[in-house]
């Protein structure tokens, strides 16, 4: 059983109590706002462990709701919407989200998503909280990476991706193993978003810094390897 607390902003109000209900049974402290003005007003002053938000809010919309939490917090937020297109999802997960749940959904696989953010949450205050790799330093807990004394604009995905792969340094990570754990959802499309997004870090760092840090392994997907590493799966 949960002690975490979750915020629900949703207005639906025959979902929300729905959601609202199967949490508690599952031990979970539950509060809800039904509009977006609301639900940030009681984010800004509670402690909440997670979020439930909508993309579709009266007062204010999910997304704005999103920014304004990524701006003072790196609580984890699953989107809960009836909007399902892929750039919809692409939008949310690059805005900050962890997940993307669409409607309707089974409360099962809310449950699913809900533990796997929690998890992720709770490794961002272990050892691995800073990481390092020749003149790149990423502090996991305050969002930050660095070369040298250059900060460098990521993405909430790019931030995840870089952060998972330096973690895994001289392992060699399939594309499927990178979307379960980045995305933290099954993802229904191509495999190749992975290889979008680690275009996108090479174009911010090996072109930027005339290094090359993200190395393809041929047949399996990608790794940070250490000089004189074999790659490994």
């Amino acid at each position: 059983m949960s002690s975490a607390n979750v915020l629900i902003i949703e207005d639906e109000t025959k979902l929300a109590r729905f959601v609202e209900l199967e949490l508690k049974y599952e031990g979970y402290s539950v509060d809800i706002a039904r509009d977006g003005r609301e639900g940030l007003a009681m984010f800004d002053g509670g402690e909440y462990d997670l979020v439930l938000l909508d993309l579709m809010l009266p007062g204010l919309n999910g997304l704005e709701i999103l920014r304004k939490i990524r701006k003072a917090s790196d609580v984890p937020v699953i989107m809960l919407t009836a909007k399902d297109e892929v750039m919809d999802k692409v939008v949310g997960l690059d805005t900050g989200a962890d997940d993307y749940v669409t409607k309707p959904f089974a409360i099962e696989e809310v449950l699913a998503r809900m533990r796997t953010a929690l998890k992720r949450g709770a490794r961002k205050d272990g050892p691995e909280s800073l990481l390092r790799y020749q003149s790149l330093a990423m502090d996991v807990n305050k969002r930050e990476v660095r070369w040298g004394e250059t900060e460098i604009d990521l993405t909430k995905t790019e931030f995840d991706l870089l952060a998972y792969l330096l973690s895994n340094r001289n392992i060699a990570l399939t594309r499927e193993q990178i979307l379960n754990r980045v995305w933290g959802y099954d993802y229904y499309g191509e495999t190749n978003v992975v290889d979008v997004y680690v275009r996108y870090l090479r174009s911010k760092l090996d072109d930027c810094f005339q290094v090359k840090i993200i190395h393809t392994v041929r047949g399996i997907g990608y790794c940070v390897k250490d000089e004189g590493h074999e790659d490994r799966v």
